[in-house]
């Protein structure tokens, strides 16, 4: 424990401020560095996690119908998996036309192996997807 006179001849021999750290403690906590240069990195700490955050926020939909081809299917599998590796958000829709709504039984059933391969690269918003109007939605987070 140094007396504050002591520290401000101190840092004004090393020609650096006196940072206040903890004023809750008794006494103070005070630290000797460049204050200048704390502001830099914290701005630039800020500006990195700002960036971060707006990755993730960032989210892809790919869209499904029941008559949906092999070759087609595995390339939206794979698509939605390469989203989920670089950290977007997913939304999978699967969309009903005419009369496959009176079949929504075969819907479900192509969403519930949709969701088994997409299982192990993400997480789901909701254990059971939700038939909204005409589509049927489910959202996953990267893992």
């Amino acid at each position: 424990m140094v007396p504050l006179f002591k520290a401000r001849e101190l840092a004004l021999q090393a020609g650096l401020d006196l940072v206040l750290v903890s004023d809750r403690s008794v006494p103070p906590v005070v630290r000797i560095m460049d204050y200048g240069k704390l502001q830099y990195e914290q701005k630039k700490s800020q500006k990195i996690q700002r960036k971060n955050n707006a990755a993730a926020q960032k989210s892809k939909e790919v869209k499904f119908h029941i008559n949906v081809d092999t070759n087609d299917y595995d390339l939206k599998i794979r698509r939605s998996l390469d989203f989920l590796e670089k950290g977007y958000k997913l939304k999978i829709t699967l969309q009903l036309r005419g009369r496959e709504m009176a079949h929504p039984e075969l819907a479900y059933e192509l969403m519930e192996k949709i969701m088994a391969e997409i299982a192990p690269h993400g997480e789901p918003d909701t254990l059971k997807p939700k038939l909204i109007g005409r589509t049927i939605m489910v959202g996953y987070s990267p893992k």
